[in-house]
């Protein structure tokens, strides 16, 4: 009884949280068509259960999208996740992979890169602003958390990208017709705790660590961050308000996007990143 009750209030904490996010910021509205990026993962898989959850207070319609990077060893088991999940709550799955839309997976080019986040990003962002543009989505919903957003804002920081930070917050505004802007409904979750949450209510979640992450600067920055919240408790939290003082969520620098040249994608130069990769690649 008493491991129900903790249960159930963790539940609510949880769900309250991400219900008055979405509340405060406006970052669902009536009528729209939410697509959620679904890995398979416990952030997007949350991401799934609590917008499922908030169609009961708000009509909108919801789909999945999953992308297979195609990642030997790895990826396979959050695709199980992600369609045994979807299923389970009745929200439709359109699943995509880079083989089926650039005909390779990411075991077969990560070589040719710094990092093998470098193409992945760049390729799942393609296919999942694509897929969701074509199903006629208003936003596309991701599982970033609140440690997510921090160790990116770090980042940027750190590489003294001032443009990234209009990437920030827990919503964007769609700066070009085929570019679907983002929200973030655990934008104020910690990752812990949403971890917490896939264990507590026995969800079928994909908890591996991609293989390829361990050589990324986030990779390090999370780890400068787990170590430092270890010794201080609360300095994720502290980091992430001093950030929200600092930035200006409701005038963000204001970007301007082309067309591609190649493949009409929206760019911020003549080429995008995935023609300019493909290109690199042949």
């Amino acid at each position: 009884m008493a491991e129900t009750l903790q249960k159930d209030e963790f539940n609510k904490k949880i769900y309250n949280r991400i219900n008055n996010l979405i509340t405060d910021y406006k970052l669902i509205e009536e009528g729209d068509k939410i697509a959620i990026a679904l890995s398979g993962g416990k952030d997007s898989v949350l991401t799934l259960y609590a917008l499922n959850e908030f169609q009961n207070k708000l009509d909108f319609d919801l789909v999945a999208i999953s992308v297979d990077e195609g990642i030997k060893g790895y990826r396979q088991d959050g695709i199980t996740s992600a369609i045994d999940n979807a299923l389970k709550l009745g929200v439709p799955l359109i699943q995509k992979s880079f083989k089926q839309e650039e005909n390779f997976d990411l075991d077969d080019i990560y070589t040719n890169f710094k990092s093998a986040c470098i193409p992945c990003g760049v390729f799942r962002r393609n296919i999942l602003n694509k897929t969701a543009y074509d199903w006629g989505a208003d936003k596309i919903a991701t599982g970033h958390n609140l440690d997510d957003e921090i160790q990116s804002f770090l980042m940027s920081f750190s590489r003294g990208d001032n443009v990234k930070f209009s990437k920030f917050g827990p919503k964007l505004n769609r700066i070009h017709p085929k570019l679907v802007p983002r929200i973030k409904p655990l934008w104020n979750t910690p990752e812990k705790e949403v971890g917490m949450w896939g264990v507590l209510n026995g969800i079928e979640i994909h908890f591996a660590e991609c293989p390829y992450s361990n050589l990324s600067l986030r990779a390090k920055i999370k780890e400068f961050l787990n170590l430092a919240e270890d010794e201080n408790p609360g300095v994720k939290e502290k980091v992430m308000e001093s950030f929200k003082k600092d930035l200006d969520f409701d005038s963000p620098v204001p970007i301007v996007l082309n067309e591609c040249e190649l493949c009409g994608e929206p760019t911020s130069g003549k080429i995008c990143k995935a023609c300019e990769i493909i290109d690199l690649l042949k």
